[in-house]
């Protein structure tokens, strides 16, 4: 299913701004399956509400996520990642204790994130997309 980008506005111009952004848990330890990957799911599509952000296209494997987000234009690469990877941490620490005596923390310190204009959304929905067949 391709994604539908459209033009945002808002007081000061007009934006279309999408990431791929891409995190791993520490250690890349596959702890990302069942029930906290449905709920990782879900917080992020809460905190991508509450920013005024869009998710179209998510997939959170045992070992890693990758998020699209369509974003507005005040919110940096560095910003998006981080309100993803602390909001979650917290609250899936917090939900699964076997999360905390594994990990010291759940997420690695690094992350990926690249722009992705609207000629090449389609292109990073499909590889977000492809990313479980070839796990």
């Amino acid at each position: 299913m391709a994604a539908t980008r459209r033009a945002r506005h808002f007081s000061g111009g007009v934006y279309d701004l999408g990431l791929h952004v891409v995190w791993c848990p520490k250690y890349r330890r596959p702890v990302l399956d069942g029930p906290v990957a449905e709920r990782l799911e879900e917080l992020l599509r809460d905190k991508a509400a509450e920013r005024g952000w869009e998710i179209p296209a998510l997939e959170v494997m045992p070992d890693q996520v990758h998020v699209f987000v369509e974003h507005d234009p005040k919110s940096s690469a560095s910003y998006v990642a981080n309100q993803f990877k602390g909001f979650t941490s917290r609250v899936l620490r917090a939900e699964f204790p076997r999360l905390r005596s594994r990990l010291p923390t759940l997420w690695s310190s690094s992350y990926f994130a690249a722009s992705a204009g609207a000629l090449s959304a389609d292109a990073v929905q499909q590889y977000i997309d492809s990313q479980q067949e070839r796990a």
